[in-house]
């Protein structure tokens, strides 16, 4: 890692709910809002922006485990802000950062997230292992 991440390090993210984020199964829409899984798709991107800048040309994130509690709806066309904040950072290896999600200034979800820094190599390695 490159020098310079700190705790408290912070990036956001804007989106706005469109039909692909809609709850849904099996290609059926069981609700036409921001679905948990966009949610938690959306909080592991803006974790991971926190990385980026840091990541040496060898080295890559890998998330490790993501914590979500889904609060309120945004719907279709809903304006949403994701920030994440750098909670922890150990042994330039592990990268832990809170998340909200807000539509309206009003708190639709938080949670955490949990990422590991690795060598590209290893992570190759665990690739083709897992084939």
């Amino acid at each position: 890692m490159k020098p310079g991440m700190e705790v408290g390090r912070q990036e956001t993210i804007h989106i706005q709910v469109t039909e692909d984020m809609f709850a849904s199964f099996e290609g059926n829409v069981v609700h036409p809002v921001y679905s948990t899984v966009a949610m938690v798709y959306h909080m592991e991107w803006v974790s991971r922006k926190i990385i980026l800048p840091f990541l040496e040309d060898h080295e890559e994130g890998m998330g490790a485990a993501v914590q979500v509690k889904h609060i309120d709806a945004a719907p279709e066309h809903a304006n949403v802000t994701l920030t994440a904040t750098l909670t922890e950072f150990r042994d330039n290896q592990l990268v832990l950062t809170t998340v909200e999600a807000r539509h309206n200034d009003q708190l639709i979800g938080k949670g955490e997230v949990k990422q590991v820094i690795l060598p590209k190599e290893m992570i190759q390695k665990k690739i083709v292992s897992n084939k």
